[in-house]
């Protein structure tokens, strides 16, 4: 007990003053970066794209975010104190001033003569981004990286005239479809007695090896009309279930929402969930990357949500050169070949991650009451399961939706975090999934 109370004391300390320094300095190093960024990708780019720095009434991109209510107003309501004093008045005033001198074309020219002969055209990556044959692959194809799993056609699947039971499997941030078919897909029944299932792993706008463009704002809205595109449409799917994990949750419902009368169930893991109030999508921004120390996923995920240069910068070093960083692990590893999870994690850009944190986890707080009253005034079943040591997602999250909520089916797994929630306990999660989708909405 003594020993508890002297760890939770530790991590108080730790979480006091020494994290107002080090988030202080990172105020200041974003409003530097923000500078040099703008610099370099007027030398680097022939269109720099703007930042999420500058208060959106003082942009010519006010109109058109306040005629999207899908854009989460995160994206520019960060507090940052050197950004409130007014110290990027000079960065705002950059592009005029190299302009006139005329610096950037200068290096421009000095440093890609070849490039300067050439007719500008549309590259599919930033200068920051990968531009590695896997990281552009995606050029080719406007739709969503899918995996399918289904059973074999065989003269017995074809004179069974069972019903096929479509489902969905949507991952969380930072992942991507293997998330699900390296874990769970091999536990799941491709038939049963009474059903045969159709399995749709994907992965999401921006992540894995789906599409990930560079003016895209990678809104609630275009995740869903992506998937819509790339499985419900195709693949003519009139009625479906709805398995996600994480930020997934978020995207599952909105979904599901939009497809109600054709979702018979919906299983969220772990779904951040922050009510439909006013600032629910800064008070969401709050409470998933609290500015704070300790532990260590508490500040990566403050330093990559709060900071946009900074963030740009990690992306730079790790997956802009992920395939150096790859070499060294498998080296220090004595490892030939590297687990999914690594590999999958570079597999997205600043542009994917920063917007789909902010425009879905953030924004997307926003709509999930109004989503979730349409899918139960639909009669769709929901369940939500959840670790109890879950430091990524607060339970309260779970709680709270069980409160506005009540017709949602709740549960809390012992000793289980965000992630073991699933993966200590595959089989099981697979016999409860089996469960809802036989007692899920029967369809006319």
């Amino acid at each position: 007990m003594m020993a508890s109370t002297f760890q939770e004391n530790c991590i108080s300390v730790i979480n006091g003053a020494p994290s107002w320094a080090v988030f202080f300095l990172f105020d200041l190093l974003d409003n530097f970066l923000c500078i040099v960024f703008r610099f370099v990708d007027q030398v680097m780019e022939e269109k720099p794209e703007s930042c999420q720095c500058s208060n959106p009434q003082e942009t010519s991109g006010y109109e058109f975010l306040s005629d999207h209510q899908h854009l989460s107003e995160t994206l520019y309501r960060r507090r940052n104190i050197f950004r409130q004093a007014g110290f990027l008045r000079f960065a705002r005033k950059l592009p005029e001033i190299t302009k006139k001198i005329g610096i950037a074309t200068f290096l421009r020219n000095l440093l890609f003569p070849e490039k300067m002969k050439k007719v500008p055209r549309e590259v599919a990556n930033r200068w920051s981004d990968c531009g590695c044959k896997n990281c552009v692959s995606w050029t080719n194809n406007d739709k969503l990286n899918v995996i399918v799993k289904q059973p074999s056609v065989s003269p017995d699947l074809l004179m069974s005239n069972k019903p096929v039971d479509n489902v969905i499997f949507i991952h969380g941030f930072l992942a991507s479809s293997s998330y699900w078919t390296n874990t769970v897909f091999k536990y799941l029944p491709e038939t049963t007695e009474k059903t045969n299932y159709r399995f749709f792993a994907v992965d999401l706008l921006g992540f894995g090896d789906s599409p990930k463009p560079r003016d895209c704002r990678y809104s609630l809205q275009e995740h869903v009309e992506m998937i819509e595109k790339s499985v419900i449409l195709p693949n003519n799917l009139t009625s479906f279930h709805v398995v996600a994990h994480s930020m997934g949750c978020i995207v599952a419902v909105a979904l599901a929402a939009k497809f109600s009368g054709s979702v018979k169930s919906i299983a969220l893991v772990a779904p951040p969930y922050f009510g439909d109030k006013e600032g629910a999508s800064c008070d969401a921004l709050d409470v998933i990357a609290e500015k704070k120390l300790w532990p260590p996923t508490s500040f990566f995920s403050a330093m990559m949500a709060w900071y946009e240069h900074i963030a740009r910068g990690v992306c730079f070093v790790v997956c802009r050169h992920h395939r150096t960083w790859e070499k060294i692990i498998k080296i220090i590893t004595w490892r030939s070949k590297l687990p999914m999870a690594i590999t999958e994690l570079t597999k997205h850009t600043h542009q994917s991650s920063w917007h789909s944190m902010h425009n879905v986890l953030c924004g997307g707080a926003k709509f999930t009451d109004k989503h979730l009253e349409s899918l139960i005034n639909s009669g769709v079943k929901i369940s939500v399961v959840q670790g109890d040591k879950d430091a990524v997602v607060p339970i309260d999250c779970l709680w709270n939706m069980k409160a506005k909520f009540p017709e949602v089916e709740v549960e809390v797994i012992a000793g289980t975090d965000h992630s073991s929630v699933i993966m200590s306990r595959r089989e099981i999660f697979v016999a409860n999934l089996v469960k809802l989708w036989a007692s899920g909405k029967k369809q006319n």
